[in-house]
């Protein structure tokens, strides 16, 4: 059977393993995707009798490699080495996908539910809320995670919506910190103790300092409180914004590499992969100037944080691109690699 998969959509599989896939660039055959929850007796998410456990609290290279790891040694089936990206990554191949849940289907399903529980009742105030004050089309949003494949525990999920289109996402980011903070409304930001939790679990993941991390979070539109639930906002492409297909674009990695560069264009940093342009990049180890196209990442740290103009220090693999369409060649960057282990970044230069 014939697939289109769409980033941040689940699929479940035979052995009753969820996988979330990333981005929307992927084989005929199988879709690129990570292991996000399997079953366990001890779960704390679960439905009909089964119990799952979250086999990665984030996305992050550590976690993604114990992941994959994980599915060599139990379902190999699930682990590939893609000749187009030269890394061995995780994908569903199509045969094995026993049903396919898509974000924006989902949301019309819940809200067409006579009586949705406390949880699926609080995503569509989410999305009512802020469709009505920011002036965005209902149609335009979805819900992903554990409410996406009713395996939400309403006594600590999180709601994790999408939004379609990189100018509504953009008109989010303007919008939704007035929201946090406006007076009596039913959005806020995080608490400080939630905060405390999470920058210790990012020091860890990402090798970034504790006031790195913070600094990163206050840069952060897209995760908060409505009426003491905590969600999360995601942009996805629509379809006009997908350009490029799978094997369009071959990667050869050149190693890692440090350096700092201006960000020049921010127009597909929502997105997953976060896309910056960037200029000026210089080789800080060589003290040699480079010509740099992008930086890249998967982390959603990372995502939307940063601005045009901005002096970035970055850590990272540097690749060599080969379009497969016209033969030009190009260098890029990316921020999360199997090479650099966790240990890569980007973050801005103070002045």
């Amino acid at each position: 059977m014939n697939y289109i998969f769409r980033d941040r959509e689940f699929i479940r599989t035979p052995e009753n393993l969820f996988f979330c896939v990333i981005g929307d660039q992927h084989p005929r055959d199988k879709a690129i995707s990570y292991l996000r929850y399997a079953l366990s007796s001890s779960g704390n998410w679960g439905k009909d009798s089964k119990n799952f456990r979250r086999t990665m609290p984030e996305y992050s290279i550590p976690h993604l490699l114990k992941n994959i790891r994980y599915l060599k040694k139990k379902f190999p089936q699930y682990v590939f080495y893609s000749d187009v990206f030269n890394i061995e990554i995780s994908a569903v191949p199509n045969s094995n996908v026993s049903q396919q849940y898509m974000p924006q289907e989902k949301l019309k399903q819940l809200s067409k539910i006579k009586e949705p529980d406390i949880l699926q009742k609080r995503a569509l105030e989410i999305v009512t809320y802020i469709s009505e004050t920011v002036k965005i089309p209902k149609e335009v949003f979805g819900i992903t995670g554990s409410i996406l494949i009713d395996i939400h525990n309403t006594k600590f999920s999180d709601v994790d919506l999408t939004v379609m289109g990189g100018k509504n996402g953009f008109k989010l980011k303007k919008a939704l910190p007035d929201l946090f903070l406006e007076k009596d409304g039913p959005m806020n930001y995080v608490s400080e103790n939630v905060l405390k939790k999470l920058f210790a679990a990012r020091v860890k993941e990402h090798h970034l300092s504790f006031d790195e991390i913070k600094a990163l979070n206050n840069r952060q539109w897209n995760y908060g409180t409505f009426k003491g639930t905590t969600f999360s906002l995601h942009t996805t492409r629509s379809e006009s914004e997908i350009i490029d297909s799978y094997g369009d674009y071959i990667f050869h990695s050149l190693g890692l590499i440090k350096g700092n560069a201006i960000i020049t264009d921010i127009s597909e940093s929502l997105f997953n992969p976060h896309i910056y342009k960037i200029k000026a990049f210089k080789n800080t180890e060589q003290n040699k100037s480079m010509d740099i196209k992008e930086v890249v990442t998967y982390s959603g740290i990372y995502g939307g944080k940063f601005e045009v103009g901005e002096n970035m220090d970055m850590h990272g693999k540097l690749e060599r691109v080969e379009n497969k369409i016209n033969g030009k060649l190009f260098h890029r960057i990316i921020i999360g690699s199997p090479e650099a282990d966790g240990h890569d970044y980007m973050k801005p230069i103070k002045s």
